[in-house]
């Protein structure tokens, strides 16, 4: 895994936000990033953190594209060296999301992670980050609203509307992914637009409010924190 940018993860917020700031001008613009059908995406991969006792545990869940069988996952942790801070999660998290990448043979076609892409502030969410230092194409899908202002989604499954920022500029959509549940929060990350981030939620939606790949990596930090007595 060859990272294309790279930060010290020991600072404080205020530095956060900076290396933020200079990060979103390698963004990748959702009006310019190629259509879904020209990836040839072959695998895609869910991403999902938690924490625990001083130590942040990732685990990543690749899935063949289009068929969504599992072809396997990678686990890791490493120590929480950052606060919580609304709107700096990645610098929570991302260490843990990075040493979990490393241990892969080779990155999935896409990643779509648990939380924001460019629906964050500074327009650079975990997904957005994560996809930034890595060069390669992340999708955020969050449970919530960061960041933004939407209209409430029809009642039935792929219902959509979309997500603006302050200055009207898209920058997500809120998707419903089941009949009359809760819908999800898709923001482009990095090298993929928000039409083809839908278009990729919903492929992967199996029935459930949240998409096979996440759900799986979900699954998978649970069994390793138990197994590893987080």
């Amino acid at each position: 895994m060859h990272l294309f940018h790279s930060h010290s993860w020991d600072i404080s917020p205020q530095e956060a936000v900076a290396i933020q700031r200079e990060l979103r001008q390698w963004v990748i613009a959702a009006n310019v990033s190629p259509d879904l059908d020209t990836l040839n995406i072959a695998s895609v991969a869910g991403v999902d953190v938690s924490a625990r006792g001083g130590m942040s545990c990732a685990a990543i869940a690749e899935l063949a594209f289009p068929t969504l069988t599992l072809r396997g996952s990678s686990t890791a942790v490493a120590p929480l060296r950052f606060p919580y801070v609304p709107g700096l999660l990645s610098f929570r998290e991302a260490p843990a999301i990075l040493a979990a990448l490393e241990k892969m043979d080779h990155l999935p076609d896409v990643l779509i992670l648990d939380g924001q892409g460019m629906a964050h502030p500074r327009r650079l969410g975990i997904a957005t980050h994560i996809g930034v230092l890595l060069d390669h194409p992340t999708i955020g899908c969050a449970k919530s609203r960061l960041f933004g202002s939407y209209e409430e989604p029809g009642e039935l499954r792929g219902s959509q509307s979309p997500l603006r920022g302050h200055d009207g500029r898209l920058i997500g959509a809120v998707l419903r992914t089941r009949d009359r549940s809760r819908p999800v929060f898709v923001s482009p990350g990095h090298l993929i637009g928000v039409r083809e981030s839908v278009r990729m939620v919903m492929s992967c939606a199996d029935g459930y409010r949240i998409p096979l790949p996440t759900r799986l990596a979900h699954r998978r930090v649970g069994e390793y924190k138990r197994s590893a007595c987080l």
